[in-house]
């Protein structure tokens, strides 16, 4: 599984002209799952993005993790993160999990990071999203969990 976060200002998304979810600072995360993913691995990964430490603390320096700095979190599914790209000219999305598995391990996710003592707004799984935002920093990181 892996998850494109990126420290944001704000961000929304956005289906047939209606917002569907909406924050102001906090994290945007894209999340892919592979076919090899299950709610375990995704619950170690949600964890760990909700720990890790990218806000500027007191000192100035990237020592809080979202919940200490007070913000929410976007979740938004997105297959192509799992693409291979190493070969050929277009990329190969056989390793991402079919979307009604997807779907419903993505739903899990979502629900299980609203356990979490945050706010959690989402995006619409499979949809057309149109995706804005401001990122501060820019901060952006790669995390992948497997099994």
């Amino acid at each position: 599984m892996r998850a494109l976060i990126q420290r944001v200002l704000e961000a929304k998304v956005v289906v047939d002209e209606k917002t569907t979810g909406e924050i102001q600072h906090g994290l945007l995360i894209f999340l892919g799952i592979s076919k090899e993913d299950h709610l375990e691995i995704g619950k170690k990964l949600i964890d760990k993005i909700l720990k890790y430490r990218i806000f500027d603390d007191e000192q100035g320096k990237m020592g809080w993790n979202v919940s200490q700095a007070q913000g929410s979190i976007l979740l938004v599914s997105q297959f192509t993160l799992m693409a291979k790209t190493q070969k050929g000219l277009r990329p190969d999305f056989g390793d991402a999990m079919p979307p009604q598995d997807a779907k419903v391990l993505y739903e899990e996710l979502v629900q299980y990071a609203q356990t979490q003592n945050i706010a959690v707004e989402t995006g619409i799984f499979g949809a057309d999203m149109k995706v804005h935002l401001i990122n501060d920093g820019p901060v952006t990181f790669n995390l992948e969990i497997t099994n």
